[in-house]
Order: structure tokens, then sequence, then C-alpha cells
């Protein structure tokens, strides 16, 4: 069983260091670990920092290209190289290494194929009240959208099953821990999540510059998931809305043309004719977006499936990032020793 840690990074060299020291060499139910860095364009020489230290591999991809991005870089790289099991941990030495044995432990047990380390946000001391408020409404929004319990469903600190990491596609350019919540819920995967600590603040969050554009970037995300995933239930629910209002409308018109008044509330009868217009023709969007929900679900099983076959290949290089891929072999000789 090999274990692949991923460290996406963008201008980490002072926090790296740190990141790695603590990173563990051994852990029980695997034969090897290794680690990878996704230097997301920094230029701060991160890179050579991390071949200084030892790291297996390093994936530079020459410009910064967003968190999302180096994510999935990252995934697909790891499996490319042979993972089992990946953990993704932050660059600046936000979780400790020593809970991600108990972050595998799920995995290694077969009882799930994401496991989240739940941060207990109420109780970190350098999280703003905003923030915590912020970030239990936007975990509760995504376990009612995925149809799972994540406590913190923005901890980037989690681990994945091959399957796991084959069966995921991102696509947002903002953040993939809500994303791949979502898609592992509506996939059939089984996520849990394990309580752990962090350390120290040691900078300021590069993702949440501001609070505004982080809510309706989360947001965002979470809608165009759920719509990628449920979009007959969405526009049926929308199309049902309008309907009902121009039914109210129309009863209403209806009520008063009994009683011999309804020339004077001829705009009632327009307004719910719009209405009911708007509903049927809403409903027929859901129906259309169904069907193309259901080409896209081929199309990933397709996806799936080729890039499962693809995993006996040797490691290439990615054409979109052209990013470059390094690995320093002799690291491994000093892990194991």
């Amino acid at each position: 069983m090999k274990l692949i840690i991923q460290i996406p990074c963008f201008n980490e060299a002072d926090t790296l260091p740190l990141t790695l020291a603590d990173l563990p060499r051994q852990l029980e139910g695997f034969d090897s670990i290794e680690v990878l860095v996704i230097d997301d364009g920094s230029v701060d020489g991160t890179s050579e920092i991390a071949r200084q230290l030892g790291v297996d591999h390093v994936v530079r991809v020459p410009q910064n290209r967003g968190l999302a991005h180096a994510f999935g870089l990252g995934i697909q790289t790891a499996l490319e190289l042979g993972a089992d099991v990946i953990v993704n941990t932050d660059g600046d030495n936000q979780y400790p290494g020593g809970e991600i044995q108990r972050l595998v432990e799920p995995i290694l047990a077969g009882a799930a194929d994401m496991v989240i380390g739940d941060r207990q946000v109420m109780k970190v001391k350098h999280f703003s009240a905003t923030k915590k408020v912020l970030q239990r409404a936007g975990s509760s929004v995504v376990q009612w959208a995925a149809g799972t319990r994540v406590p913190d469903a923005t901890s980037g600190f989690r681990a994945l099953s091959k399957e796991a990491a084959l069966h995921l596609v991102i696509f947002s350019n903002y953040t993939y821990t809500l994303e791949t919540i979502i898609q592992a819920g509506k996939k059939g995967l089984v996520v849990t999540s394990v309580p752990i600590k962090t350390n120290e603040q040691l900078r300021e969050s590069r993702l949440i510059r501001s609070t505004p554009r982080y809510v309706l970037s989360s947001a965002g995300t979470i809608l165009r998931i759920f719509l990628m995933y449920e979009p007959l239930r969405v526009f049926l629910t929308l199309g049902a809305l309008l309907a009902a209002g121009g039914l109210v409308l129309f009863v209403r018109f209806l009520y008063f043309f009994l009683i011999g008044q309804g020339q004077g509330h001829i705009q009632s009868l327009i307004t719910a004719s719009i209405l009911i217009f708007l509903g049927f023709q809403t409903f027929l969007l859901g129906l259309l977006a169904d069907l193309i929900a259901r080409n896209r679900k081929i199309m990933e099983e397709i996806s799936y499936r080729i890039r499962r076959g693809g995993l006996h290949e040797e490691p290439t290089t990615p054409g979109p990032a052209r990013a470059s891929v390094s690995s320093a072999r002799g690291a491994k000789t000093r892990r194991r020793s």
C-alpha cells in the first residue's frame, strides 16, 4: 500500500519546511509514504526548497492557476504515481502531520472513501466570530446538498481512497473543498470526518481575502454543483413556485369574475397567464437539463474508466498547465532509512 501526501503550495517557502518536518515517515497499514508538492506558480523558490528538503515529487506550474487547479493536478499526479491513498494537507503548517494516521484509518478499515479532518471550528482561537459562523453555515448547506454529515466542509485536510480520487472531477476555479464533498455524496461515495487538532496560525488565509467574495464564490460553487447533479429537482421546484403564483392570481380573478367584478381585475388574469407559462417553460428546461445531466454522468463514467486504465502508464507531463514534474528518488532511500 502506498500513501502519497500532496501539498498544494503558492509562495510557501517560509512555512513549507515546518510542514515537511512534521510529516510522518512511517504509518501503520502502508508499505511506503511519498510526498508530492504542487507548486502553483510560486515566485519565492518554493520548488527549490522542496527539492532541497528531499521531497519525492515536485510538480511545478509556471503560472498561478488557483487552489482548485493545484488540488486536481495533485490528485491526478498522485494516481499516476501509484497512490492507493492520497492525503491532502496545506503548506502553511495548519494541520499537524501526527493527525494523518487518524485521518486514513477509516479508509484502511474500508469504512469510508473520503475522510475530512474536522477542525472543530468553534474551538479554533484564531478564527473570528464571523468566520466561525460562515464556516458553520457553509458546512450545513453542503451537508444538505450532498446528503453527508461533514461538520467542517471547508477543511483542506482530507484523505481519499484511489476509487474516490478516480471519480472526482474538479470544475471550480476557486476552491475544491465544497465541490468534492458534494460530488462524492452525489456519486454514492462514503464520506466521513474525524476530529483533529490544528497548529497555531502562521499567516492570514490567502483564499478568504474578502468575506463577501468568499460567500458569493462558495454559494455559486454549491449552486452550480447542485444544478449539475439535481437539475430536475431544482427546475421543478422553481417551475412549481411560478405556476403556483399564477394559479393564486387566476383564482383571485375567477372569484371577482363570478361576483361580477372581473373587468376591474384583468391584470390578475394577464399576470397569472404569464406565470403559468413561465412555470411550464421552466419544467421543460428541467427535463432538458436532466437529459444533459444523464449524458454527463455517462461521460464521467467513461472518463473514470479511461483514468483507471491510464494508471498502468508512466506519469506524463500534464498538457494544459505545462507543468514540470520532477522526482527526488534519493529521498525515498533517506525516508526508509
